[in-house]
Protein backbone atom coordinates (compact mmCIF):
# COMPACT_ATOMS: atom_id res chain seq x y z
CA UNK A 1 0.00 0.00 0.00
CA UNK A 2 2.61 2.28 0.69
CA UNK A 3 3.86 1.56 -2.75
CA UNK A 4 0.90 3.34 -3.91
CA UNK A 5 -1.09 -0.08 -4.74
CA UNK A 6 -4.12 -1.48 -3.54
CA UNK A 7 -2.78 -5.04 -2.49
CA UNK A 8 -4.94 -7.93 -1.44
CA UNK A 9 -3.03 -10.91 0.51
CA UNK A 10 -4.20 -14.54 0.02
CA UNK A 11 -2.26 -15.92 2.75
CA UNK A 12 -0.27 -19.41 3.05
CA UNK A 13 -0.69 -21.94 0.25
CA UNK A 14 0.55 -25.26 0.58
CA UNK A 15 3.02 -27.12 -0.91
CA UNK A 16 0.29 -28.65 -3.32
CA UNK A 17 0.97 -28.20 -7.18
CA UNK A 18 -2.89 -28.37 -8.22
CA UNK A 19 -4.12 -25.69 -5.36
CA UNK A 20 -1.27 -23.33 -5.96
CA UNK A 21 -2.27 -23.85 -9.51
CA UNK A 22 -5.72 -22.76 -8.48
CA UNK A 23 -4.77 -19.79 -6.05
CA UNK A 24 -2.48 -18.34 -8.71
CA UNK A 25 -4.70 -19.12 -11.86
CA UNK A 26 -8.01 -17.23 -9.73
CA UNK A 27 -5.65 -14.48 -9.16
CA UNK A 28 -4.87 -13.46 -12.37
CA UNK A 29 -8.48 -12.69 -13.29
CA UNK A 30 -8.29 -9.71 -10.72
CA UNK A 31 -4.48 -8.65 -10.37
CA UNK A 32 -2.23 -6.55 -12.49
CA UNK A 33 1.01 -7.52 -10.50
CA UNK A 34 1.34 -10.36 -8.70
CA UNK A 35 3.91 -11.43 -5.43
CA UNK A 36 5.01 -14.61 -4.46
CA UNK A 37 7.38 -15.01 -1.50
CA UNK A 38 9.26 -18.37 -0.41
CA UNK A 39 9.98 -21.17 -3.28
CA UNK A 40 12.36 -19.80 -5.16
CA UNK A 41 15.26 -21.87 -4.15
CA UNK A 42 17.44 -23.62 -6.78
CA UNK A 43 15.55 -27.08 -6.74
CA UNK A 44 14.84 -29.41 -9.05
CA UNK A 45 11.66 -30.03 -7.30
CA UNK A 46 10.42 -26.75 -6.69
CA UNK A 47 6.44 -26.72 -6.26
CA UNK A 48 6.53 -22.98 -7.36
CA UNK A 49 8.20 -23.37 -10.21
CA UNK A 50 6.45 -26.19 -11.96
CA UNK A 51 3.24 -24.15 -11.20
CA UNK A 52 4.39 -21.14 -12.55
CA UNK A 53 5.68 -23.08 -15.98
CA UNK A 54 2.17 -23.82 -16.78
CA UNK A 55 0.92 -20.31 -16.55
CA UNK A 56 3.64 -18.29 -18.01
CA UNK A 57 7.52 -17.57 -18.67
CA UNK A 58 9.12 -17.02 -15.26
CA UNK A 59 12.92 -17.25 -14.54
CA UNK A 60 14.64 -17.46 -11.55
CA UNK A 61 18.28 -16.20 -11.02
CA UNK A 62 20.09 -15.53 -7.92
CA UNK A 63 21.50 -11.65 -7.83
CA UNK A 64 24.89 -10.28 -5.86
CA UNK A 65 22.96 -9.02 -2.75
CA UNK A 66 22.89 -9.54 0.51
CA UNK A 67 20.19 -10.52 1.97
CA UNK A 68 17.33 -11.72 -1.31
CA UNK A 69 20.17 -13.68 -3.68
CA UNK A 70 17.34 -15.54 -5.13
CA UNK A 71 14.97 -13.80 -7.47
CA UNK A 72 12.52 -14.71 -9.54
CA UNK A 73 10.57 -12.51 -12.30
CA UNK A 74 8.63 -13.21 -15.27
CA UNK A 75 4.85 -13.08 -16.94
CA UNK A 76 2.18 -15.13 -15.87
CA UNK A 77 -1.46 -15.29 -18.10
CA UNK A 78 -2.49 -12.34 -20.15
CA UNK A 79 0.95 -11.04 -19.34
CA UNK A 80 0.66 -10.00 -15.57
CA UNK A 81 4.09 -9.53 -13.94
CA UNK A 82 5.02 -11.82 -11.27
CA UNK A 83 7.51 -10.79 -8.60
CA UNK A 84 8.98 -14.20 -6.54
CA UNK A 85 11.05 -13.05 -3.49
CA UNK A 86 12.34 -15.36 -0.87
CA UNK A 87 10.93 -16.84 2.00
CA UNK A 88 13.03 -15.35 4.61
CA UNK A 89 11.34 -12.14 6.12
CA UNK A 90 14.34 -9.83 5.41
CA UNK A 91 15.20 -11.24 2.53
CA UNK A 92 11.65 -10.53 1.07
CA UNK A 93 11.69 -7.10 2.57
CA UNK A 94 14.98 -6.13 0.74
CA UNK A 95 13.40 -7.88 -2.46
CA UNK A 96 10.57 -5.91 -2.44
CA UNK A 97 12.10 -2.70 -2.27
CA UNK A 98 14.81 -3.34 -4.07
CA UNK A 99 12.70 -4.34 -7.25
CA UNK A 100 9.02 -4.58 -6.60
CA UNK A 101 8.18 -1.07 -5.32
CA UNK A 102 10.01 0.74 -8.12
CA UNK A 103 8.13 -1.26 -10.18
CA UNK A 104 4.70 -0.69 -8.65
CA UNK A 105 5.79 3.01 -8.85
CA UNK A 106 6.42 3.16 -12.68
CA UNK A 107 3.47 1.28 -13.57
CA UNK A 108 1.36 3.98 -11.39
CA UNK A 109 3.41 6.69 -13.48
CA UNK A 110 5.13 8.15 -10.10
CA UNK A 111 8.22 9.73 -10.87
CA UNK A 112 10.16 9.03 -7.32
CA UNK A 113 10.63 5.20 -7.95
CA UNK A 114 12.90 4.74 -5.14
CA UNK A 115 13.01 5.71 -1.10
CA UNK A 116 14.57 9.10 -0.27
CA UNK A 117 18.14 8.08 0.48
CA UNK A 118 20.88 9.82 2.77
CA UNK A 119 23.85 9.99 3.12
CA UNK A 120 24.97 8.80 7.20
CA UNK A 121 28.20 8.21 8.86
CA UNK A 122 28.60 4.63 10.22
CA UNK A 123 29.08 4.95 13.74
CA UNK A 124 30.88 1.62 13.59
CA UNK A 125 33.36 -0.34 10.53
CA UNK A 126 31.26 -2.88 8.41
CA UNK A 127 31.88 -3.72 4.86
CA UNK A 128 30.28 -6.08 2.50
CA UNK A 129 32.45 -8.97 0.32
CA UNK A 130 33.52 -8.16 -3.05
CA UNK A 131 31.08 -8.39 -5.85
CA UNK A 132 27.88 -8.73 -2.97
CA UNK A 133 25.64 -5.61 -2.11
CA UNK A 134 24.56 -5.59 1.22
CA UNK A 135 21.43 -4.53 2.70
CA UNK A 136 21.75 -4.27 6.53
CA UNK A 137 19.25 -2.87 9.13
CA UNK A 138 20.54 0.05 10.83
CA UNK A 139 19.02 2.81 12.96
CA UNK A 140 19.26 6.28 11.50
CA UNK A 141 20.03 8.92 13.98
CA UNK A 142 19.71 13.11 12.98
CA UNK A 143 22.68 14.89 14.47
CA UNK A 144 23.07 18.35 16.07
CA UNK A 145 25.04 19.97 12.70
CA UNK A 146 21.98 18.73 10.41
CA UNK A 147 23.86 15.50 8.96
CA UNK A 148 23.32 11.83 9.66
CA UNK A 149 24.63 9.00 11.53
CA UNK A 150 23.54 5.29 11.45
CA UNK A 151 24.42 2.21 13.53
CA UNK A 152 23.68 -1.40 12.90
CA UNK A 153 21.08 -3.40 14.04
CA UNK A 154 21.51 -6.76 14.80
CA UNK A 155 23.36 -9.35 12.43
CA UNK A 156 23.83 -9.99 8.33
CA UNK A 157 21.24 -12.59 8.73
CA UNK A 158 18.00 -12.69 6.73
CA UNK A 159 16.25 -14.56 9.22
CA UNK A 160 16.82 -11.78 11.98
CA UNK A 161 13.42 -10.15 11.99
CA UNK A 162 13.92 -8.85 15.58
CA UNK A 163 16.22 -6.67 13.89
CA UNK A 164 14.33 -6.02 11.20
CA UNK A 165 11.65 -4.37 13.77
CA UNK A 166 14.10 -2.27 16.10
CA UNK A 167 15.74 -0.66 12.70
CA UNK A 168 14.23 2.38 10.72
CA UNK A 169 16.46 2.36 8.06
CA UNK A 170 18.10 -0.09 5.29
CA UNK A 171 22.00 0.37 4.84
CA UNK A 172 23.26 -0.14 1.81
CA UNK A 173 26.34 -1.15 1.71
CA UNK A 174 28.38 -1.36 -1.92
CA UNK A 175 30.19 -4.53 -3.75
Amino acid sequence: RDAGADSRRVGIVPDDHSRLLDVLESLLLRADVLITTGGVSMGAFDIVKQALSELGTVEFTRVAMQPGKPQGFGHLGNRVPIFCLPGNPVSALVSFETFVRPAIRKLLGKRNLQRATVQAIALERFESRPGIRQYRRGVLHREATGGYSVSLVGGAGSHLIASMASSNCLIVVDE
